[in-house]
């Protein structure tokens, strides 16, 4: 029989859609106001995958991903988004939001998005929030699965949170090291 034991914490990584690119300053400072320093942010990406955010937000998207130095609890994913959620409401102009953002964790086997939408695959957590299980660990790579976003298949993607991975492990490491010291 297993024992019970608490989740080691997660690196907060949260993906971002905007129309204006230089909406990122204001935004970036909202998210470092509720959640702490970045650690790692990811360049500039097209977002031309699906049209679905055009009508409400234009086009063209762009997506970048911010990595944060404070590690979370996983079992706080549910309330993460539901924060962002408040801070795209707050941004929002007549009505439409300025920008998306999609909130997840990412620990050395798994990255976890949260997201409102129901589907056979996510995980219902309460407060209306489900996990998404976008990417898995194998093989030396992130590998998307059947369902995960394209762009959270994509190379560039997927490269950039490889690296937030190796910085997780390398500060886990320094941080046992420290204590034990």
């Amino acid at each position: 029989m297993s024992s019970p034991r608490p989740a080691p914490p997660a690196t907060l990584v949260i993906g971002m859609l905007l129309a204006r690119r230089g909406d990122f300053p204001e935004v970036a400072a909202l998210l470092a106001e509720r959640f702490g320093a970045f650690d790692l942010v990811s360049p500039w990406w097209a977002f031309a995958f699906t049209a679905y955010y055009a009508a409400e937000m234009g086009a063209p998207l762009s997506r970048r991903v911010i990595a944060f130095r404070r590690r979370v609890p996983q079992e706080a994913l549910a309330e993460i988004k539901l924060v962002t959620g408040e801070l795209e409401g707050r941004r929002a102009r007549e009505g439409r939001r300025t920008v998306n953002l999609d909130p997840g964790i990412l620990v050395p086997e798994r990255v976890v998005l949260a997201t409102g939408k129901p589907a056979a695959h996510r995980i219902y957590l309460g407060s209306g929030i489900y996990a998404d299980l976008a990417l898995v660990y194998r093989e030396g790579a992130f590998r998307p699965l059947p369902w995960t976003y394209p762009d959270y298949a994509g190379a560039p993607l997927r490269g950039f949170l490889e690296a937030v991975r190796a910085r997780h492990l390398f500060d886990r490491r320094e941080t046992a090291s420290w204590s034990a010291a």
